[in-house]
């Protein structure tokens, strides 16, 4: 049984860097709309699969706004950067982002990028805002993805048996 989990462990990690890799070579359009579908497809957005995609040229910082609850009373803003792995996302990027929920009079979101966050950006957001932005690396963004079926698909199910210890109780 382990033998299978690792190979599944195995795979999960080759189709996850091919997948970073395909995201990295999108168009920023369409790896906003991607991030948009992972937050549904988590559950935000209601059984509807209610979301608003924003992102363009002076889109003001804000890529994306999925309603949190059924009414839409709450919202998330979502910002997408779609940045090679090089390419790490700082700590202004998180404040400019604050800055633009906070001029919608909102105090939390979610920052979505294809590579890393610098130790500045994960402080600054972890310790000095406490959490209002999280941060969702490259990484954790194709582990969701894998978790929540986006963008991959099952090639083939295998059914494991064992015994129905219920079935022999008499």
């Amino acid at each position: 049984m382990e033998t299978i989990q690792d190979n599944v462990e195995k795979i999960n990690d080759v189709v996850a860097t091919e997948l970073l890799a395909r995201l990295q070579d999108s168009t920023p359009e369409f790896f906003e709309k991607a991030v948009l579908d992972l937050l549904t497809a988590m559950g935000y957005g209601g059984k509807e699969r209610r979301m608003v995609h924003t992102g363009r040229s002076g889109d003001g910082g804000i890529d994306g706004i999925i309603p949190q609850d059924p009414l839409g009373v709450q919202n998330v803003y979502i910002q997408a950067k779609r940045y090679a792995d090089t390419n790490s996302v700082g700590r202004p990027d998180v404040q400019g982002f604050l800055g633009a929920i906070t001029g919608r009079g909102v105090d939390r979101g979610v920052f979505i990028t294809t590579s890393s966050f610098t130790s500045d950006a994960r402080t600054f957001a972890e310790r000095e805002i406490h959490g209002k932005i999280v941060l969702v690396d490259g990484q954790l963004l194709t582990k969701l993805m894998l978790q929540y079926g986006v963008g991959v698909q099952s090639r083939q199910v295998i059914r494991i048996p064992e015994i129905d210890e219920d079935f022999f109780e008499e």
